[in-house]
């Protein structure tokens, strides 16, 4: 029974501290998160055109430019971004998550999250955390060999990109993940 409530218990026990960890966000983690998330708008579009396009209508665009991933047995994922409103940043958050399960190791990935409607955006404004799959479903956006966006995606609400420098990745997730705003 011990083994079954550790193994339950880790993996939050993991995402509180994080989460706890993430200071109050100063003026140079601004500037190195907005630097950070217009590399990654910018990395995203050269993945992809139709990408480019869904980001040109979206009504909000939430930029993790730098989410660090890492596991042995059990695991735990980090990164800080913004929110990106008529091209602007409005607010700055941090996305934490744990998992468990055959992982070993370090990864780094990108993480763009469109809201496609002003009432997508609005609900995730308003909330105070966000969890994926549980406060929002996010239609994760696969590509065609021509770099074309898969079109079952298009017509979703909220639409999110996983990619690294070697462009997007497909068999990852984005359920589970909390998303909390950062204290200015």
């Amino acid at each position: 029974m011990f083994q079954s409530v550790r193994g339950a218990l880790l993996p939050t026990l993991i995402t509180v501290v994080l989460l706890a960890l993430s200071p109050t966000l100063r003026a140079d983690g601004k500037a190195k998160i907005d630097a950070g998330s217009q590399a990654a708008l910018e990395a995203l579009r050269g993945h992809s055109a139709d990408a480019g396009e869904l980001m040109d209508k979206a009504a909000g665009i939430l930029v993790f430019p730098d989410i660090v991933k890492m596991g042995f047995g059990v695991g735990g994922e980090y990164g800080e971004g913004s929110l990106l409103v008529v091209d602007r940043p409005t607010s700055y958050f941090v996305t934490a998550g744990a998992s468990f399960g055959l992982q070993a190791g370090v990864q780094v990935k990108s993480e763009v999250i469109l809201f496609m409607t002003d009432d997508a955006l609005r609900k995730f404004q308003n909330s105070s955390g966000w969890k994926v799959g549980v406060d929002g479903s996010v239609a994760l956006a696969k590509l065609g060999a021509d770099g074309s966006v898969d079109s079952s995606t298009l017509n979703e609400s909220v639409v999110g990109f996983i990619f690294s420098n070697k462009g997007l990745m497909y068999n990852l997730t984005l359920e589970g993940s909390k998303i909390t705003r950062i204290a200015r």
